[in-house]
């Protein structure tokens, strides 16, 4: 009986060993790469056109382009109210270069790191480049 009984213990301690071993072969496989999603070009297109059309009022409000704005309610607003594209347009032509380059330097250091591509690629734009 006792005999018995010291060979089931033999075998439950090795099984024991083996649980271990495998869960150290288990722990050091590489872990299989996950495979991203790719983004179908017809997204990416509308995440951008809506980030340009943001980064338009960004900047007509940064160069407070609502001061000599056209649409009334703009001024009496403080603030961007209709068609960005035009005002920047309109109002890019009194604003000098480097001050267009200090405000876009600010855009893009408040940017978070880890934005999608098409919103870095219209933050990166100069403002010249959103109305064209």
């Amino acid at each position: 009986m006792k005999r018995r009984l010291d060979r089931v213990m033999t075998h439950d301690a090795d099984r024991v060993v083996d649980r271990g071993a495998f869960a150290v072969a288990l722990a050091t496989l590489p872990a299989a790469p996950k495979s991203k999603a790719k983004q179908r070009p017809l997204d990416a297109a509308v995440r951008f056109a809506i980030e340009k059309a943001l980064q338009q009022r960004r900047y007509c409000n940064a160069f407070a382009l609502w001061r000599t704005c056209r649409d009334k309610r703009c001024r009496r607003a403080g603030t961007c109210c209709g068609n960005a594209g035009a005002c920047l347009k309109l109002g890019l032509v009194e604003i000098p270069h480097d001050v267009q380059w200090r405000v876009r330097q600010h855009i893009i250091d408040a940017t978070p790191r880890n934005i999608g591509a098409p919103e870095r690629k219209a933050r990166q734009s100069m403002p010249g480049d959103l109305y064209a």
